[in-house]
This record gives structure tokens, C-alpha cells and sequence, in this order.
């Protein structure tokens, strides 16, 4: 029996620091390179309108190509809109049917439970990402932790960069946290903090740290 997994701790962690941004936000760096928290948002926004049109097997422009990452994109309501949207694909991801069968995502035929596992990781890979860039505090449900790092875990470094803003993998100590080896595995450096502002003071570290 396919695995039903709860996309909705993920996704409401992810609307929740979405919509705690602020429009100056948008400009600073991420760990992803070349990557602004902008760009990332409308990454976020793209693929909750994929990975929710997966779910339910509704083939078409959305699950067509991959999501884009570009903050000129996101329009003057993404910090309503976007979090609306990711709660939707949660609530789209309830439903039994969306994890069986054949669906596509980003232009990929995918097996409905390998859909469902990878918008899980994409929530929690970029929620990290947002919050360490915005220096906020980042929770993870543990069962959603446990799922996406066994997924990343028996994936290719070709595998994981095919998903867009995923590279190859940072080794991290073998004692790390489960969450520091998903971002390790995920091509991030775990230890990843924004660079100085223009007044040249260190950044303020994330609340609670990524945990």
C-alpha cells in the first residue's frame, strides 16, 4: 500500500515564512547561488501550482515545464497569494488518488507517491532556504524530515540537479542532524548565514537556528 504522506506541516511552515517577508527582503542572497529570496518565492509559487495540477493528474501548462525563479514575476499580492496557493497543494496532496497512478511534474511523467514525496522535499528544501536567508526560525515535522531525507538519500547528485535549484551534495559530518544531512544532500552548506549588510555587521542569525 502507497504511503500517504501530510504535506500540510510543510506548507504551512512555508506560507508562514512567505508571509513574513518583507519587500526589501526579496533582494538578499540565498543559499542557492545566483538566487534571490525573491527568485525563490516565485519558484515556490510555481511549483505549488505544478505539484497541486499533479496531484490531481490535471496534465497541462503547469506541470508542463519546470517552475520558474524569477522575482520580476511575483506581482504586487505574492505575499498573500503564494501562501494561498501552497496551502492548496497541501490540501490537494490529502487525497489517496493524487498518490497513485501516472502524473507529470515539470515535464516529467512521474509515479503519483514520487510526485508527492518530491513537492514534500521542495517545501521543506526551500522553506529552509527562506528562512535561513530571511533569518528566521525554521521548523520541520519530523515525519516529513524522515521522508525527504530517505528520498534524497537514494537519489544521484544528476537525479537531485534535475529538480532545478538542488546540486550536488555537501558532505556534512556523519553525526549531523537529520536536517543538516538533508541540506547537505540537497547541495547546501548546512553553516550557510547571509553575508553582511552595507553597515558591515555580521547577520543577525536565524531564530531558534534551522531546526
Amino acid at each position: 500500500m502507497t504511503e500517504i504522506l501530510d504535506l500540510a506541516p510543510a506548507a504551512h511552515e512555508m506560507a508562514r515564512l512567505v508571509g513574513a517577508l518583507t519587500h526589501e527582503q526579496l533582494a538578499r542572497p540565498t543559499p542557492c547561488a545566483g538566487t534571490t529570496i525573491g527568485d525563490l518565492v516565485d519558484h515556490v509559487g510555481g511549483l505549488s501550482l505544478a505539484f497541486t495540477a499533479a496531484a490531481g493528474k490535471a496534465v497541462g501548462d503547469h506541470t508542463g515545464q519546470g517552475p520558474s525563479a524569477d522575482a520580476s514575476r511575483l506581482g504586487d499580492d505574492w505575499r498573500t497569494r503564494i501562501p494561498g496557493q501552497v496551502l492548496a497543494l497541501a490540501e490537494a496532496w490529502r487525497d489517496p488518488g493524487a498518490w497513485t497512478g501516472t502524473t507529470q511534474a515539470g515535464g516529467i511523467d512521474l509515479p503519483g507517491h514520487v510526485a508527492g514525496i518530491v513537492a514534500l522535499d521542495e517545501l521543506v528544501i526551500h522553506g529552509w532556504d527562506i528562512a535561513t536567508a530571511s533569518g528566521r526560525r525554521f521548523s520541520c515535522d519530523p515525519a516529513a524530515l524522515a521522508a525527504c531525507l530517505s528520498f534524497v538519500a537514494a537519489t544521484t547528485d544528476e537525479e537531485r540537479a534535475a529538480g532545478g535549484l538542488f546540486g550536488p551534495a555537501v558532505a556534512v559530518p556523519d553525526d549531523a542532524p537529520d536536517l543538516d544531512r538533508l541540506i547537505g544532500l540537497s547541495g547546501r552548506d548546512p553553516s550557510w548565514r547571509p553575508p553582511p549588510g552595507p553597515s558591515g555587521r555580521p547577520p543577525r542569525p536565524p531564530e531558534g537556528g534551522p531546526g
